[in-house]
């Protein structure tokens, strides 16, 4: 499943084996959101993390958003997402 853009975001489920990796993988979406300074909404529900991506300020999707999304793809694949 790829990000789907719907009501000015971009959004995207991963699966991952258990909460552990669900949560480690968070863990490491937080340290790269961080260093971008750009925050994802997100819940997490045991093994499931949805993500919710937009620019507040600029009223929808931006580039960050995307490239945020990128980041997460490439973290997603290394935690073993299904």
């Amino acid at each position: 499943m790829a990000w789907e853009e719907r009501d000015g975001a971009l959004w995207r489920s991963f699966v991952f084996a258990d909460f552990s990796a669900a949560f480690g993988f968070l863990t490491r979406v937080a340290l790269e959101a961080e260093k971008a300074d750009h925050h994802p909404e997100f819940t997490s529900v045991w093994n499931r993390v949805d993500f919710r991506l937009t620019s507040h300020d600029a009223g929808g999707v931006t580039e960050r958003d995307r490239a945020l999304a990128d980041v997460i793809d490439r973290l997603a694949a290394l935690c073993g997402a299904k």
